[in-house]
């Protein structure tokens, strides 16, 4: 995996958005576009959301990209560092090819011009098939920010006549994933039969013990209370587990093969 953050003198050091370009550059130079980039507010979003579903795409050939809005600090018990360092071990246990850890706040993401342009780059750059984003309802300001600043920066990276870095380009897809701080019921466009990288997800959300295992809460805890969630919507496709995600469109088929 590659990582857009690096370490200086044995300490991980926060990458400006301009140092985050170049390594665009250089990456998708040298290995191409990826197949699908999740774009979340934080570090371990992804994975709570859709560390299973992730997995099993890379099991499956797909090249998977995680672009954090946010290296997620400050938090009660973590660190830049502590959390730079935890997401890249949790990008490794998913397997996924490339990791972008962006510079914009925690707390106070907002969907600026500024901003939209920056994530539009990425995407740019980047060129997924499909992109994954925050579900729009949600408690945390962060997440509902962030689910609005990446449709807008989708819509952003198609555009002409601009200085944006890389050239014009539109996602043809974009599914929402939620890790959500409401206590509410959502209704699935699909669910993902992600079975069979449920141990890699378990081994990236241990990588985050300054969220999970730390302020009172025990990692193990919080680890079955996930798998339980992954597992009730698994029994609504009759699979051991699954992850759900959310559409704005209507989903197309050609097919009823994949059906489960």
């Amino acid at each position: 995996m590659e990582l857009s953050s690096y370490q200086r003198n044995g300490v991980w050091r926060q990458p400006t958005h301009a140092e985050i370009i170049e390594f665009l550059k250089d990456y998708t130079e040298r290995k191409g576009r990826v197949d699908i980039a999740v774009l979340a507010p934080h570090p371990d979003d992804a994975e709570i959301a859709m560390g299973a579903t992730i997995n099993t795409l890379v099991q499956q050939g797909k090249k998977v990209a995680i672009v954090d809005l946010t290296n997620g600090e400050p938090t009660p018990q973590g660190t830049v560092e502590t959390r730079l360092g935890e997401s890249k071990e949790a990008g490794e246990a998913l397997g996924i090819e490339v990791r972008i850890t962006m510079d914009m706040p925690n707390r106070y993401l907002e969907d600026t011009i500024e901003n939209r342009t920056k994530v539009a780059e990425v995407l740019r750059l980047l060129k997924p098939e499909i992109i994954f984003a925050p579900y729009w309802t949600d408690a945390h300001p962060d997440h509902r920010t962030g689910a609005a600043l990446v449709e807008a920066a989708r819509f952003y990276a198609k555009l002409s006549k601009t200085q944006m870095a890389g050239d014009r380009f539109f996602p043809p897809r974009i599914f929402h994933f939620s890790s959500n701080h409401y206590r509410m019921h959502m209704e699935p466009a699909f669910i993902f039969d992600c079975t069979r990288g449920m141990e890699a997800k378990k081994a990236a959300l241990r990588a985050y013990q300054s969220q999970f295992n730390s302020n009172g809460r025990d990692i193990e805890e919080v680890l079955d209370s996930i798998v339980g969630y992954n597992h009730y919507f698994g029994r609504l496709i009759r699979r051991p587990f699954g992850e759900p995600f959310f559409s704005r469109e209507a989903l197309g088929i050609t097919n009823f093969e994949s059906i489960v």
